[in-house]
């Protein structure tokens, strides 16, 4: 390859960036990792793309970002900035970005700066064009090829892994689509990928599904997504999920599928359902609410406890509370709301506006819990820090006992698959029994969902290991190879 085409590709960076925002630490929940949404052979295709990102606003909201192809001219338009989807776009700015097909990504960043060369999508130039990235997930190998491709002579214009996908098609002598799948094939990790060319919109699975992504359809023309929700919302019909492994490519001749990689594992995220996709959202044929449903009413019958109303910690967890109730027969409650109007952090807190936080963001309804007898129903525990603040949030509005039942086990081990989590050593039941956890937490009773009912609650495909799940975060076993470096590195 010669030198001119090692110098490529050059980074298209935004152009403009709110300096100032912080992360908010008041909760010590899991962070949502990031959503992708993919428009090919639909006018205005940006304007899909936004209500399709505004769907998937949970996923992400530290940044947002559209590129857009018109198939006629084959001219790239772009734009991203840091914040909510609706903060970054105008009605103007979805005018200025003419064409038939899109890609778009919200972002929440883990262990990535937060900034604005890493918002995605990625826009690149290099020897056969223009090319845009946007991922959900992470590569675990990503810090090797990097060295790697540093040492060849590539520059790094970002501190994203996605970069790593654009650097490897730059580098390759084979026709775009060819590129695309050597690099699918050196990478290693949890991922979906929407890739964007002046002519071509290429869509990847990896080889596990641990990321969810589905496709649908709109007249004549295709919509991708992170979930069904994004579907619905731009007014899509769902036409089936990506599966592990494949490859989408879209072109003027139309969509063809190839397969880069065997199924080795089905092995989709057991967190996608117990927490980060929304309720009213399907993965592999499953209703996120209904799965939820299952897991309070399987809690309930491994943890009956008595009581006098059952209330679930918004928002993920009101459909587990639901299912509780039903199996037990205790009325739910209110007995927690949560204020949706506290926006972003935009200045790093104090400790002491740290513990006010969760009275700013969560409110327990006093004349609901008082003199009761509280289940409170969560998803998962990682530090122990919010489920404290709760508990006594309970108390302090005069609940007489808290039970806290937890729809998930113990999360013990950190993901290097694009979920921001704590290191190990920072995981509260990585060190401390349910007991002391119980303590810790400040509860009258504490009981964790076992694997088994999960497993059963959640269902899947009745032939695959964990019924096609990763479980990793709790049983230790990660479907990649993994070590220390992977979890450094992340794209979203």
């Amino acid at each position: 390859m010669s030198n001119e085409v090692e110098q490529l590709p050059k980074l298209w960076t935004g152009d403009h960036y709110n300096e100032g925002i912080g992360r908010d630490d008041i909760f010590d929940k899991l962070r949502e990792e990031c959503g992708v949404f993919g428009a090919f052979g639909l006018p205005a295709a940006s304007t899909l793309s936004y209500y399709g990102l505004h769907a998937l606003q949970h996923r992400g909201e530290e940044s947002a970002g559209i590129c857009t192809v018109d198939s006629q001219s084959g001219g790239f338009h772009y734009h991203r900035g840091m914040g909510l989807v609706k903060e970054v776009f105008s009605q103007d700015r979805l005018d200025s970005l003419e064409g038939d097909r899109a890609i778009g990504h919200v972002r929440y960043s883990t262990s990535g700066e937060s900034k604005i060369a890493n918002a995605q999508p990625l826009i690149f130039k290099y020897r056969d064009g223009d090319l845009a990235v946007a991922t959900n997930g992470n590569i675990v190998n990503a810090p090797e090829i990097r060295r790697e491709l540093e040492n060849l002579g590539s520059i790094f214009q970002t501190t994203s892994d996605t970069e790593v996908i654009a650097h490897l098609i730059a580098r390759s002598p084979k026709d775009f689509v060819s590129a695309v799948r050597d690099a699918m094939q050196r990478i290693v990790g949890g991922y979906a990928f929407l890739i964007l060319s002046n002519d071509k919109l290429i869509v990847v699975s990896d080889p596990h599904g641990l990321r969810p992504l589905v496709m649908g359809k709109l007249g004549s023309g295709y919509v991708f997504a992170s979930e069904t929700c994004a579907l619905e919302t731009c007014g899509a019909v769902y036409e089936r999920d990506v599966q592990p492994g494949e490859m989408l490519i879209l072109d003027r001749d139309g969509l063809r599928v190839e397969r880069y990689a065997p199924l080795e594992r089905r092995a989709t995220c057991s967190m996608e359902y117990i927490y980060f996709a929304r309720p009213d959202s399907d993965i592999n044929g499953i209703n996120l609410h209904s799965a939820r449903k299952r897991m309070g009413k399987e809690m309930a019958i491994e943890s009956f406890v008595d009581a006098d109303i059952v209330t679930g910690v918004p928002d993920s967890s009101i459909s587990a509370a639901i299912g509780y109730a039903e199996q037990t027969g205790i009325p739910y409650e209110l007995g927690l709301i949560k204020n949706k109007y506290t926006g972003r952090t935009f200045i790093q807190p104090s400790q002491e506006l740290r513990e006010k936080g969760v009275k700013m963001k969560l409110s327990a309804v006093r004349k609901v819990v008082e003199g009761k007898r509280v289940v409170m129903i969560d998803d998962s525990i990682v530090r122990g820090t919010t489920s404290l603040r709760i508990v006594n949030l309970l108390r302090e509005a005069g609940a007489t006992e808290v039970h806290v039942r937890i729809t998930s086990p113990p999360f013990a081990n950190p993901c290097y698959y694009g979920i921001d989590t704590p290191d190990r050593k920072e995981l509260i039941a990585s060190s401390k029994t349910v007991e002391e956890i119980r303590q810790a937490i400040n509860a009258d009773s504490l009981h964790f969902l076992s694997h088994r009912g999960l497993i059963e609650a959640i269902g899947g495909n009745q032939g695959e290991m964990n019924r096609g799940m990763c479980l990793a975060c709790f049983d230790n076993d990660y479907p990649t190879p993994v070590d220390a470096e992977a979890e450094k590195s992340c794209s979203c």
